[in-house]
């Protein structure tokens, strides 16, 4: 984890559960007074939240990512963002750590998404057999998160 996706990942997790949870109380409330220890809170728990996604627990880093997604994304059906969110750095961690909750397969354009190349990188890879495709279409979820977390090569200069 890298000091750049930390931080961006706490912006993005206060400015996301502000926006939809933290927002909407100030509105039924009727006051900023009685929702500011509640933000206050929030930018304490999102750097926690962030150092969990990003850090070595895998188990710790996939509950807390079903418990982000679950909270700010409620709703009756499965969840399935637009292509651009897993380009956020929420949906990046999301998808190292979770793949793609509830989905076997995804499109072309949505797994180059979520690898953060373009939907022609995602044809070479399954033309080089880098990257699953799955039998219904499209490339298998699984093939995308074991090819985000493989390690990396080092390059000695």
């Amino acid at each position: 984890m890298s000091t750049r996706e930390h931080v961006a990942l706490v912006r993005e997790l206060i400015e996301l559960v502000e926006r939809r949870i933290v927002d909407p109380l100030e509105i039924l409330f009727g006051s900023d007074e009685q929702v500011e220890p509640v933000r206050d809170r929030l930018r304490i728990e999102a750097e926690v939240w962030a150092a969990q996604l990003l850090g070595p627990d895998e188990a710790l880093a996939v509950r807390m990512a079903a418990r982000l997604v679950a909270a700010a994304f409620p709703g009756d059906g499965p969840f399935d963002p637009p292509d651009e969110w897993w380009r956020t750095a929420f949906g990046r961690a999301v998808a190292r750590r979770a793949g793609h909750p509830g989905r076997d397969s995804v499109p072309f354009a949505t797994a180059g998404a979520m690898l953060g190349i373009t939907r022609q990188g995602v044809h070479d890879l399954v033309k080089r057999a880098k990257l699953d495709r799955h039998p219904d279409g499209g490339v298998t979820t699984r093939s995308i998160h074991e090819r985000l977390n493989r390690p990396r090569e080092r390059h000695v200069t």
